[in-house]
């Protein structure tokens, strides 16, 4: 199996993918973007891709591939622990550094710390967590990067401070990408999104009301921009059941009736928050 990911090697992706297929050869690219893509194209068989963190919420680039880009799915889900770590070249003191790299998450993640340690450093948005710790090291001006441990040891720098970010609980749920989704299970979960063509009272309502009548849990409900025009929404919900358990397909097919545009992302096996 070929599975792509955020890389460089030493992210949080990269750690989800060796959890998710401890043996697959593993295809680091620089967006999560081009992760995806890569599924579509044929270079991946699968990609992980981050989707929601518990500090920072959720992922929108995940988010709008699903929304936007035909052929995905999402076939497994898997959550990891997230510890990040300031770490900066050899030499280079927590007293000294006046710009911080990371990912924009991991940035919002560790706030707290930054403002508190770093008051006066530049926040630097880098595209991956491990790209931020070269970012760092080649620098023009002492630097840091928050990163996973292992980056540290890749790329040689030097741990400053560890388990810096804002809660000790923090988490990131990864999704599996795919061309396909999994076949029922008995504990699965659904992921879908829909849209509304008008804007009046009561449509999202209805819509709840559907699943509430049917008895099935939703575990998640958010929006997304659709991209032509203020006050226009996809909403997004993760449900319990697999698509194609007869009362979960009955009542997607009724809530089709109640919108103008309707997606479903994949059913796929549910886990707990480890993963």
């Amino acid at each position: 199996m070929r599975l792509s990911y955020l890389g460089p090697p030493g992210t949080f992706s990269e750690e989800a993918a060796v959890r998710f297929a401890p043996h697959a050869e593993l295809v680091p690219l620089p967006t999560i973007t081009a992760s995806a893509v890569a599924v579509l194209s044929g270079e991946a068989d699968v990609a992980v891709a981050p989707v929601e963190n518990s500090l920072q919420g959720a992922v929108t680039e995940t988010l709008d591939l699903l929304i936007h880009r035909e052929g995905l799915h999402i076939s497994h889900e898997l959550a990891i622990d997230v510890v990040h770590n300031l770490m900066a070249a050899p030499g280079v003191k927590v007293s000294d550094v006046k710009r911080v790299y990371s990912h924009p998450q991991a940035l919002g993640q560790c706030a707290r710390y930054i403002a508190e340690h770093l008051p006066g450093a530049e926040a630097a948005a880098a595209i991956s967590t491990a790209g931020a710790v070269e970012q760092a090291i080649s620098a023009d001006v002492p630097s840091a990067a928050i990163a996973p441990r292992r980056a540290a040891a890749l790329y040689g720098a030097t741990l400053l401070a560890e388990g810096i970010q804002d809660d000790d609980s923090n988490m990131t749920r990864f999704v599996v990408l795919a061309t396909e989704d999994s076949a029922p299970t008995g504990d699965d979960k659904t992921s879908v999104c829909f849209s509304f063509d008008e804007d009046r009272s009561g449509l999202l309502f209805g819509v709840m009301e559907r699943f509430a009548q049917a008895g099935i849990n939703l575990a998640k409900v958010e929006s997304r921009p659709t991209r032509v025009g203020l006050g226009r929404y996809y909403f997004l919900i993760d449900l319990d059941g697999h698509r194609r358990d007869p009362k979960v397909a009955a009542v997607l097919e009724s809530v089709k009736e109640l919108v103008s545009e309707f997606k479903i992302f994949g059913s796929y096996p549910k886990h707990g928050p480890s993963g």
